[in-house]
Order: structure tokens, then sequence, then C-alpha cells
């Protein structure tokens, strides 16, 4: 059986705990679906990236103020940790499918700022920035908590230290 390297099995041959116990129906797909925001997470290279990039693309074209932007982030952290810590039984541990957090630390980094478009560019690079590098205690939020908690509160951080710049930006500068 460790041979087979099919479904709930890691690159390894290890077999997952949901290769004993599958979930199956239809809130799999939908766990699936939202936490990695459809095909987004799905892109071959680079698909946080490609999920911070459509938080980029959402706030440009939706300018929301800044209490539906809170709102919004409170909803999609709640969501994303829920379906984050169904989708990470079924595509492995913080699997780089799963981009729903990055959606979230990207609408944090632009909370309380001005959505113009160097702005949103600055918050776009910054927040990559400090996800791809995961400065303390970033790695330590990923770390501390288990589940889906763990998967979002790194990005929730990396959001936080852009946003932290931007201001100091906006009220230093």
């Amino acid at each position: 059986m460790t041979k087979d390297r099919g479904k709930g099995q890691g690159a390894r041959g290890k077999i997952h705990k949901e290769s004993l116990f599958p979930i199956h129906g239809p809130l799999t797909f939908l766990y699936k679906y939202i936490a990695t925001l459809g095909f987004i997470g799905y892109i071959p290279v680079a698909p946080g990236t490609f999920g911070t990039l459509a938080g980029f693309f959402l706030i440009m074209l939706l300018k929301p103020d800044d209490m539906v932007l809170l709102i919004a982030t409170l909803t999609l952290f709640i969501i994303g940790a829920y379906t984050s810590d169904h989708a990470e039984k079924l595509l492995g541990k913080d699997s780089s499918h799963i981009v729903i957090d990055e959606l979230c630390g990207y609408f944090i980094s632009v909370l309380l700022v001005p959505k113009s478009v160097g702005y949103l560019v600055a918050a776009f690079i910054l927040f990559r920035f400090f996800d791809i590098l995961k400065p303390p205690p970033v790695r330590n939020a990923e770390s501390s908590f288990s589940g889906g908690a763990g998967v979002m509160l790194d990005d929730v951080m990396a959001g936080i230290y852009t946003n932290i710049c931007l201001q100091a930006w906006r009220y230093l500068v």
C-alpha cells in the first residue's frame, strides 16, 4: 500500500490520516474550492503570488471603504480558517494550493490605507516579501497554531507587517 501514491498519500508515499478516513461528498469540493480560491491555488507556478494578485485586483476594482474591508477580512479569516483546516486534511499540511490566506493577508495589508495604485502595488510587493521571508513572529504564528488557524495566521502577521510599513510611509514621509 505504501508503494501506491494514490489519493491520500504524500510525496514520500506516507499515508495521510484522511486516506484511512476519507472525507467525501459535496463539502469536500466546497472546502477545497474556497481554500484554493477556485482554480487559483492550482496555478503551477507561485500560486500564493496569484492569490495575492486576486486580492490586488479585487481591491482595485471594488475600492471598498475600510469598514466594508474590515468586515470582509474578518469574515474571510473565519471562513479561511475553517475551510483551510478541512482542505489541509485533503491536500496536505500548509499545501501551496491553499491561497485563501494570501487573500486575507493582502486585505489586511491595505486596511486603512489609501486605495491608490501606488499604495496597492506597494502593499502587494511588501506583503509577498513578508509572506515569503516570514520574519519573526510571522514564522512563529504558523508553527504555534495547528490546522486552519496556523495556515491563516502567518499571512495575517505578514499583512500586519505590511500595513505598519505603509502607515509609517504615509505618516512619516
